[in-house]
């Protein structure tokens, strides 16, 4: 069993910046890749980012890319969602997850879900 806890999330003007932490529980946290998902009202939970178990491999959805970084600290037990040049389209809240493979998160599907962070940004 795997929980996660978001924070980091608020309110910040467009173009600016918001670093979201994810910790998790136990100590198998370097045997699952790590991923962040959002979700914005009346809309469906999108993929963000994601990042291998050892933190060698990232993906990005294309609409964060040269924006969000995804990285880990395997020693803390915690992944981050750096994300710079917000904008008004990045509201939403924000989910933490888990799960064995990249490849299920790439597919929005995952073992554990952390409770979410609101990231709202004024224009």
């Amino acid at each position: 069993q795997v929980q996660l806890v978001e924070s980091g999330g608020g309110l910040v003007q467009a173009g600016g910046s918001l670093r979201l932490s994810c910790a998790a529980s136990g100590r198998t946290f370097s045997t699952y890749a790590m991923g962040w998902f959002r979700q914005a009202p009346g809309k469906e939970r999108e993929f963000v980012a994601a990042i291998s178990r050892s933190g060698g491999t990232t993906y990005r959805a294309d609409s964060v890319k040269g924006r969000f970084t995804i990285s880990r600290d395997n020693a803390k037990n915690t992944v981050y969602l750096q994300m710079n040049s917000l904008s008004p389209e990045d509201t939403a809240v924000y989910y933490c997850a888990a799960d064995q493979l990249s490849s299920d998160l790439l597919r929005r599907s995952a073992d554990y879900w952390g409770q979410g962070t609101q990231v709202t940004v004024s224009s």
